[in-house]
């Protein structure tokens, strides 16, 4: 199988080029919506687990969900630095908190970042990609970021989900210093540091190859603002053993940072999606909505083009352009993400943790549901 061509480049003519309208606007977050699902907790980034075709797996009408969390904070931004993942359950309404997904210890970081999960229900064998920042132990926080895997057994009973028997964390795709930054490095503040991180399960169901498309930073870059989306190609079966790729997207002289990238096919064509906010656009070019992107390809290797033209697909109004934030694209189109700063109404973001907290919503966002048409994306009407 060949490797990726070149980059598909999103460029400052794409990004100049966003008009936002009703199909690609998020409805304003009011406080009927910021419902903390589980109170004396913030919640972000979350993904459902899934099963290895993309499908959202079923247990008894239960969706199981990983979601970044940290006890609340006097500032809501210190939250990456203590990151746990959690294991929660919920259907409709209701959600169910079944503590840290992985024991004490067990990562091989100081935070436990975003990734993607696996379920067999044949084994019972739950797979975690996710990114440990950090390395257990240290003195000082560091922004290193590195992909591990591990397994472990799931199990639901007396009403909540719990994994145990994990075995040890395998690091599984390593920045290889060509096409994507080594990150490390102890300064650092939310969307201004480099990346390699979101790991992201993608089965083609063309030819059953397993992919990782994950966040990086171009390693030869023209500009600071050097976001790329990279993927990795499985090396037989058992998602151990994985072959560094060229990265899919680069938006050098663009953007820092291409979050939470994920894969799926529709029709034929392969739909890439990630999360950015406008702050982390270049200083000097154009800035494009806090909000979902992305592109279209008919190979999962590219060439890639912006949906819509412009790659954006759905963005935090001009009148809330804080309020969500990093979502997840399920099987069904539906768009699941957090609320971040909501409630401004026209406010900007004072620079003092108070404000922070009094913004900040740290729960699961009203979910939305795309549409696809070809080259083209937008919010379904409710």
């Amino acid at each position: 199988m060949p490797d990726s061509p070149a980059p598909s480049a999103w460029t400052a003519a794409h990004v100049a080029a966003i008009a936002t309208d009703a199909a690609h606007e998020i409805p304003v977050i009011t406080a009927a919506d910021v419902i903390p699902v589980l109170p004396g907790v913030d919640l972000w980034d979350l993904w459902p687990v899934q099963l290895v075709d993309g499908s959202t797996a079923d247990f008894d009408g239960w969706t199981l969900w990983n979601i970044l969390s940290a006890p609340l904070l006097p500032d809501p931004d210190a939250r990456h630095d203590i990151a746990r993942i959690l294991l929660v359950m919920q259907k409709g309404d209701e959600w169910r908190n079944c503590g840290p997904l992985m024991p004490d210890g067990h990562a091989p970081g100081s935070r436990e970042w975003a990734g993607s999960t696996l379920y067999d229900p044949a084994t019972g064998k739950l797979s975690l990609f996710f990114t440990a920042s950090g390395r257990r132990g240290e003195a000082q926080r560091s922004f290193e970021q590195r992909l591990f895997k591990t397994n472990g057994t799931l199990h639901i009973a007396n009403g909540l989900a719990c994994v145990e028997h994990w075995d040890t964390p395998v690091e599984i795709i390593i920045a290889d210093d060509v096409h994507y930054m080594r990150v490390g490095g102890t300064e650092g503040i939310p969307g201004f540091i480099k990346g390699f991180r979101d790991p992201a399960h993608f089965r083609d169901p063309h030819d059953g190859q397993d992919y990782i498309a994950f966040t990086g930073s171009l390693k030869h870059a023209s500009s600071d603002w050097n976001g790329v989306i990279g993927i990795a190609r499985a090396k037989g079966p058992g998602h151990d053993r994985w072959a560094i790729l060229p990265p899919l997207v680069s938006a050098d002289g663009v953007n820092n940072e291409l979050e939470r990238p994920l894969l799926i096919q529709r029709d034929g064509l392969y739909y890439l999606f990630w999360s950015t906010q406008r702050k982390v656009f270049a200083a000097h070019g154009p800035a494009g909505p806090t909000g979902l992107y992305g592109m279209v390809a008919s190979s999962v290797l590219g060439p890639y083009e912006p949906l819509n033209g412009t790659g954006l697909v759905a963005a935090c109004p001009d009148a809330e352009p804080f309020q969500c934030y990093s979502w997840w694209v399920d099987a069904q189109l539906q768009c699941w993400g957090f609320t971040d700063l909501w409630g401004l109404k026209g406010q900007p973001v004072a620079d003092d943790p108070a404000f922070r907290r009094q913004h900040f919503g740290g729960t699961p966002a009203p979910v939305f549901t795309l549409e696809l048409d070809g080259k083209a994306a937008h919010i379904k009407a409710r």
